[in-house]
């Protein structure tokens, strides 16, 4: 019994919010739902505590919004805030991809190969999950290679928010388009073509930008309240 020590309240903090945060970004719990501690507490099998931390946290990130003595709820898909996150994100990701290329190997190189060969794969069999896993897998090998924790953390925080409606518009054939910009990338990678890299890397990112703008769903509405189906998590 020694092995066993008490699981940190850090550590259902992080756990609630990597629950609740999948669940929202993969539409189980969709947009203007609204949420509440105590029943979000129960799924989870948690204390409140947790999970109002959670939600706290997901309050900072965009993708709940509470008012004081009344409601928390899921964030509507707002154009202007997919936009706005990603471009955030492709000036990380450029970041990452000027820092990375310089200190790649054939061993970051191989993995971004089978992530891309996954994210075809995916996308062929329409698995919405799989193929934006391996979509990540691809650019966190740029990521982590550039060692700039600081984009990093501002790529964990955003890329949620575009994930929600990429997830919605899946099939468009946007993501089709990916699997050659990937092959593109990953080329320059191998070549050590510092500018290319950034060059295409760009180019995908961009095109998420792009994506609030085609999105049929709704995602140009405002900030405000927003029509939903007034159910409850």
């Amino acid at each position: 019994m020694d092995a066993l020590r008490p699981v940190r309240r850090s550590l259902l903090r992080d756990q609630a919010y990597v629950a609740i945060r999948d669940a929202i970004v993969g539409g189980d719990i969709e947009p203007g739902a609204v949420v509440r501690d105590v029943d979000l507490a129960e799924l989870l099998g948690l204390s409140r505590a947790p999970v109002r931390e959670a939600l706290a946290r997901l309050a900072d990130e965009g993708l709940v919004e509470t008012k004081p003595q009344s409601r928390t709820r899921v964030t509507p898909l707002v154009a202007a805030d997919v936009r706005d996150a990603a471009a955030v994100v492709r000036a990380m990701h450029e970041l990452a991809a000027r820092a990375a290329v310089p200190r790649l190997d054939p061993v970051h190189i191989d993995a971004m190969r089978a992530a891309n060969s996954r994210f075809s794969e995916a996308v062929a069999s329409g698995d919405v999950a799989a193929a934006l896993d391996a979509d990540d897998a691809v650019h966190d090998v740029l990521v982590h290679a550039g060692g700039n924790r600081a984009a990093a953390a501002t790529i964990a925080r955003y890329t949620p928010l575009i994930r929600r409606l990429e997830r919605r518009m899946f099939g468009a054939g946007s993501r089709c388009r990916s699997v050659a910009l990937h092959d593109r990338l990953i080329d320059a990678c191998a070549a050590g073509d510092t500018d290319a890299a950034v060059r295409v890397t760009t180019e995908i990112w961009r095109a998420l930008e792009e994506l609030a703008d085609d999105d049929p769903g709704g995602g140009r509405g405002g900030r405000g309240d927003a029509p939903g189906d007034g159910r409850t998590v």
